[in-house]
């Protein structure tokens, strides 16, 4: 198998690819990147549907494309209509790229967990993510086409944060899940990978909490808090084929703080 020249290494023309939780943050600047990259992205948002149609309007006019769309709906309920809509939408009638990146991150101390608090992370964090991938696998398989899975997971999959127990042990669960469909899949051609994120930026994140961030960027060896678009640039890679033997795998992007000794 050859390699495909550089300037069409990270090319998605002619593949649709359906982002969870992209009416803002970290999913809107996936979507960013994936119509940058001439795909065929189709946004997704549980309740926010006016914030999702403001992003696939900007993607249109930026690109001069029709080719974006939205769905709307929960990604375990709902999971073979979102798919199923999100195909339609493309040429081949099905989704070739999967961003599962919606989630959910309450902070409380484990104390005050109840069981009914963990329950419903780890519906939407770790079963909504099975459920959208099982689904768009089967398409995938039945049909004999290729693909790409990619899960946003988080750096607390591998290392914990006070009063994110849930929350880490969700990513955890969504890192292992990643390294299992990889294993089931790859035999199909479907490649699945994670990328886990340090702290990214977002909107009044440093007045609602600036010790922490002040923390986190004297910490960081490289000096600064994460992008959206750092994200969305390992999630590009990931589903393009300049990842075509990378599967299985889990891409930290957090500056580094990885690196630094806990004791």
């Amino acid at each position: 198998m050859s390699a495909p020249p550089v300037d069409a290494l990270l090319s998605l023309v002619g593949r649709t690819a359906l982002v969870t939780g992209a009416s803002g943050g970290i999913g809107a600047g996936i979507a960013r990147r994936l119509a940058e990259a001439r795909a065929h992205v189709v946004v997704h948002c549980h309740t926010n549907r006016a914030a999702a149609d403001r992003l696939a309007d900007e993607l249109r006019a930026v690109h001069e494309r029709a080719d974006v769309d939205v769905v709307q709906g929960d990604v375990l309920d709902d999971a073979e209509r979102l798919v199923d809509e999100a195909g339609a939408f493309g040429a081949s009638g099905l989704v070739d790229v999967l961003v599962n990146n919606a989630a959910v991150q309450p902070v409380a101390p484990l104390g005050s967990l109840t069981a009914d608090d963990v329950t419903a992370l780890l519906r939407t964090n770790v079963v909504g993510v099975a459920e959208m991938t099982r689904v768009v696998a089967a398409r995938l398989v039945a049909a004999g086409r290729p693909g790409a899975i990619v899960n946003i997971a988080s750096i607390e999959g591998l290392q914990p944060a006070d009063g994110h127990s849930h929350y880490a042990a969700s990513k955890a669960a969504v890192l292992m899940h990643t390294r299992a469909a990889a294993l089931e899949l790859g035999r199909h051609g479907i490649r699945v990978n994670a990328v886990a994120p340090g702290l990214i930026e977002r909107v009044d994140l440093a007045a609602d909490w600036p010790d922490g961030v002040g923390r986190w960027q004297s910490a960081c060896p490289l000096g600064r808090l994460g992008q959206p678009d750092d994200v969305a640039d390992a999630v590009l890679f990931l589903a393009s084929d300049a990842a075509r033997w990378i599967t299985g795998a889990t891409l930290v992007v957090d500056g580094g703080m990885l690196t630094r000794s806990t004791w």
